[in-house]
């Protein structure tokens, strides 16, 4: 297997700075040049991500947290995709439905979340709604994007050829979509985390979110970090897999990597 030396040099650069950011940080708390309340330390970072895990106390919380997000993420590609391609196909109904979906995935989330905890509840559902509907307008838009990209000349041929409107979705459209949805996935994967977090962050009982809000109601610097660097491992994997799956499916396509 060739080794990428560039990809491999800035593995090495990233982890070099990681260990000059955590020595820097442990020196400072330890000289109490930085408050400990507000910042804490790397020491008792680790000590508590420790005991969170051999206790088995955060386990449960990561798995409601990935279960409300996959759920999210897959409820949003499947409607995000479905509706950008319907209303693709429609002009009236594009020109309806565009501005009235471009309004709504302007409003902050932050605002939109307690009618959501109203309307569903402090359980799973709640999150797994605003995990889907993160997910869902990054979908609908890159679709709809990918499908006004597509080349006219192609869909002209076909037409020609008298192929109809199925022929012509499955043929040329949808596989045109495909960089633009595996984009969508790559974005996704972020949004439906985040959807489920702001969601258990309102009003939740169990979830990585309602660990980090409990922990910041008592000041707990110490397991909010904990939990913030967790969350960032999570995502480090999951967009690892995404990337992955991403190389796979457009091997085909010719990139600019080096």
């Amino acid at each position: 297997m060739k080794i990428d030396k560039t990809k491999l040099r800035s593995h090495i650069y990233l982890v070099i700075l990681l260990i000059v950011f955590v020595i820097l940080w442990q020196f400072l708390a330890d000289r109490e040049l930085i408050n400990p309340m507000f910042f804490s330390s790397p020491k008792e970072v680790w000590a508590d991500t420790v005991e969170m895990f051999s206790t088995g106390y955060i386990l449960p919380h990561i798995g409601i947290t990935l279960y409300a997000a996959f759920l999210g993420l897959f409820y949003g590609i499947v409607f995000g995709t479905l509706i950008a391609l319907i209303v693709g196909n429609y002009k009236t109904l594009s020109h309806i439905v565009e501005p009235i979906f471009v309004g709504i995935h302007g409003l902050p989330l932050l605002a939109l979340g307690p009618l959501f905890v109203v309307w569903f509840g402090i359980g799973i559902k709640s999150k797994i709604f605003m995990a889907t509907i993160s997910v869902f307008f990054l979908v609908f838009f890159n679709i709809y994007a990918g499908f006004k990209d597509v080349d006219i000349q192609l869909i002209q041929t076909l037409q020609l050829m008298r192929a109809n409107k199925v022929q012509i979705m499955t043929k040329v459209i949808m596989p045109s979509c495909i960089p633009w949805l595996m984009a969508s996935l790559k974005a996704g994967v972020g949004a439906a985390v985040l959807g489920a977090i702001v969601g258990e962050y309102l009003g939740a009982t169990a979830g990585l979110g309602y660990v980090i809000q409990m922990a910041g109601g008592y000041y707990n610097i110490t397991r909010v970090i904990a939990c913030v660097i967790i969350l960032m491992i999570i995502m480090f994997i999951l967009n690892a897999v995404v990337s992955w799956i991403d190389r796979k499916v457009l091997k085909w396509r010719p990139t600019m990597d080096k």
